[in-house]
């Protein structure tokens, strides 16, 4: 079975043990051997396999994978959202802060957003390239004049 960009696989010699999803697949010049540059599905890791290591992961388990990534968020929102009825005048210095969140890697940055809105907190998120980040940082800062300023490099 040929492994394609987007591909969601797993790295036969660790046992399959992180779900990646195919980022890019490049062939080495010298050897000519491919190999896939992968990003981790449920963990923010980055990773480089052979393509003779890689086995796609059966539609099934990647579902089962995110109903358990969805249920264990949706504890950790309730859990969270008990706690700011426990602490409610904490919480409103919180929840009114600005953030702003650079975020090198497009995906990361769409899964914070996301969540930042489920957690109602205010939040400015910005997918930058970490090259770039050292750039733009102050122009975002002045512009926003965020609470919490959060970088997030791989």
């Amino acid at each position: 079975m040929e492994i394609r960009k987007g591909d969601i696989v797993g790295r036969i010699s660790y046992g399959k043990d992180v779900l990646f999803y195919v980022d890019r697949i490049i062939k080495m010049k010298k050897t000519g051997k491919a190999y896939a540059i992968l990003k981790g599905v449920k963990y923010r890791i980055e990773a480089d396999a052979p393509l003779e290591d890689l086995e796609k992961i059966e539609r099934e388990q990647i579902e089962t994978e995110k109903r358990g990534i969805e249920t264990k968020l949706k504890k950790r929102l309730n859990k969270g959202i008990f706690i700011k009825e426990k602490n409610r005048e904490l919480n409103n210095k919180v929840t009114n802060a600005l953030i702003l969140h650079l975020d090198g890697d497009r995906k990361y940055s769409q899964k914070s957003d996301k969540y930042y809105k489920k957690l109602g907190l205010r939040a400015v998120v910005k997918n930058i390239p970490e090259n770039r980040q050292p750039q733009v940082i102050g122009s975002l800062v002045r512009k926003y004049n965020p609470d919490i300023v959060i970088i997030t490099r791989a």
